[in-house]
């Protein structure tokens, strides 16, 4: 699978400022292709080039709301929208919180065209133990959206036997209702 990388101003801003300033060269390593952010004459800003789809990762509200709107002046937001118009996969891993109405309906507006909104809620069942554990799990849940397989984390199997073996209905604990 070829890869190419749209990395957003404020993505590399963000990788500055989260990870280090050589983080940058890391993640444009593992991209086959690096697209410039303003140069909408991309292969991936047509649909005639075919893509199994897109992750925006992580996604601003303002990259959100542009997606949302067909607000496409950057590469990021024209390849996202292509995905859309193509019914492709595109998964926008929001990062923010609180959120307010607007955001909602921007999810919402995205999702009813065909998106998926996936915030990078941690989970906790495969019983992380580090920060990385809880990354490795969300990059596993984007790996996941798109049928790619992976063993970045331990898959929930249900609740152990003998939680339920008093239990006929198999629910776990807690008073009958």
């Amino acid at each position: 699978m070829e890869i190419h990388l749209v990395l957003s101003r404020g993505a590399g801003r963000s990788i500055a400022a989260e990870m280090g300033d050589e983080a940058e060269g890391e993640f444009t390593a593992l991209a086959d292709v690096t697209h410039q952010p303003d140069n909408l004459a991309a292969a991936i800003a047509s649909g005639s080039f075919r893509t199994e789809g897109m992750v925006v990762v992580p996604c601003s509200m303002r990259t959100l709301a542009a997606v949302a709107t067909g607000n496409t002046g950057d590469l990021l937001t024209r390849a996202a929208d292509v995905c859309l118009k193509e019914r492709r996969r595109l998964v926008l891993v929001t990062r923010e919180t609180p959120l307010n109405l607007i955001h909602i309906r921007n999810m919402e507006t995205v999702t009813l065209a065909g998106g998926v909104i996936m915030p990078p809620v941690p989970a906790f069942y495969h019983r992380p133990e580090t920060i990385d554990d809880l990354l490795r799990h969300t990059a596993g849940k984007i790996l996941d959206m798109f049928g790619i397989e992976h063993r970045l984390f331990r898959r929930w199997e249900g609740f152990p036997e003998e939680d339920r073996a008093d239990d006929p209905a198999g629910r776990s604990g807690g008073a009958a209702s």
